[in-house]
């Protein structure tokens, strides 16, 4: 169970609404707090917006910079073990 306070023009704006659209006002609440919710959900952090971005420039390969080093060594590895 949950009280909400509106201000008496919140109220009116409200009980015109519904008595409009001929809904209750459990239901336009419970709508509204759902469709907040889901905005919020949305909001990521920069990280989080950019993530699935992060380290694949060009290539596509997010871990391309741990594979070039790796390949870097073998390489150098090769060239002085003659």
């Amino acid at each position: 169970m949950l009280t909400v306070r509106l201000s008496d023009e919140e109220e009116e704006i409200l009980n015109a609404y519904c008595q409009r659209e001929g809904l209750s006002k459990s239901i336009v609440v419970k709508e509204a707090v759902a469709f907040y919710l889901a905005q919020h959900k949305k909001n990521k952090n920069p990280y989080e917006a950019g993530a699935d971005l992060f380290g694949q420039e060009g290539s596509g390969i997010k871990n391309k910079s741990v594979v070039y080093k790796k390949r870097l060594k073998e390489l150098l590895h090769e060239k002085h073990s003659h």
